[in-house]
């Protein structure tokens, strides 16, 4: 089959076009034959060399697919034909992939593969953060950073889902149209992003904050009492610090999120997590916004979209 490898530690350039053999799935996998495959930031690392979990070169790298199943346990629910999306870890990049069980979503007929390749890992994300670790409640009020990112717009998505209003920090007027596309009912430049928030809404229950950076200070100030800050990455680069006097006096949390740690630690949750978002990707309440589909040819060039910040809203390889 026809497959993208990381063969050199070199960045999204250095990636190579090669042949290789089927992989054959295990006694809990499902064999997926790939119509679209996600395109995220830790693939970027791994490129270079950068990410926590290191595998041996030559690599397929890639962890979401959309596409039909080939085969599958039987006491799985799956059947060969079914149109699934799913979570691979690694070896998305492919014509073929393997994917435990548990991890393989049912894909609504009317969801293209290309936008079913875009939703496992943001949405996921997104309702852990904000569900599980954030407590967001109906009636709160959600800042959200990097809103045209994959997992800022699935945060403004789903905040706006469960009733939330959600004011979305934006970092260029493109970036801002797709927010408000995403269904934020305001929309923040990323400079002096707190003076607007509180022009706005006043102050915001929960803060969604995949970015990082000089932008965390703020993030704190802007918060009601009570109020919950959620650390999900550092896309910006720099890893912030908190004075935590700000937390006693404000009586506000910072909370770490890191969903794929949990998920790693306990089967099932993930496949559970689906069942509480299922409903609303069927009814189209959650549509990851895909500003950029390529051939799985162009990876390189579809990674460095990523690496330079040039991506507005999601990338995509088209794979058949």
């Amino acid at each position: 089959m026809r497959v993208i490898q990381v063969a050199a530690l070199e960045g999204p350039q250095a990636v190579v076009e090669a042949e290789v053999d089927d992989p054959v799935p295990g006694p809990d996998q499902v064999l997926i034959e790939v119509h679209a495959a996600g395109v995220t930031f830790p693939e970027v690392l791994q490129t270079r060399g950068r990410y926590q979990i290191k595998l041996p070169l030559p690599f397929v790298p890639g962890c979401e697919v959309a596409g039909t199943v080939r085969s599958a346990p039987p006491a799985s629910g799956f059947a060969p034909g079914d149109r699934v999306a799913a979570l691979t870890q690694f070896g998305a990049y492919a014509e073929l992939a393997v994917a435990p069980v548990d991890q393989v979503f049912p894909l609504p007929d009317s969801m293209e593969f290309a936008i079913g390749a875009a939703v496992p890992i943001n949405y996921l994300t997104a309702q852990f953060a904000m569900v599980r670790r954030g407590r967001l409640r109906t009636g709160e009020t959600v800042l959200v950073h990097g809103a045209a990112g994959g997992v800022g717009s699935a945060a403004v998505q789903l905040a706006r889902a469960l009733g939330a209003t959600v004011v979305a920090v934006a970092s260029s007027p493109e970036k801002a149209e797709l927010a408000r596309a995403a269904g934020a009912h305001h929309v923040v430049a990323a400079d002096g992003f707190l003076a607007a928030v509180k022009d706005s809404v006043g102050a915001v229950d929960v803060v969604v904050d995949p970015v990082g950076g000089d932008r965390f200070t703020d993030s704190l100030r802007s918060l009601r009492p009570e109020g919950r800050l959620l650390v999900i990455g550092f896309a910006g680069g720099e890893i912030p610090t908190v004075r935590v006097n700000r937390l006693l006096l404000n009586n506000i949390e910072v909370v770490g999120v890191a969903w794929g740690e949990y998920a790693s630690r306990r089967p099932g949750s993930v496949a559970e997590q689906w069942r509480e978002i299922e409903p609303l990707v069927a009814s189209g309440a959650l549509a990851p916004p895909v500003g950029h589909r390529l051939p799985l040819a162009a990876a390189g060039e579809a990674l460095a979209l990523l690496d330079d910040r040039r991506a507005v809203g999601r990338v995509v390889l088209d794979v058949r």
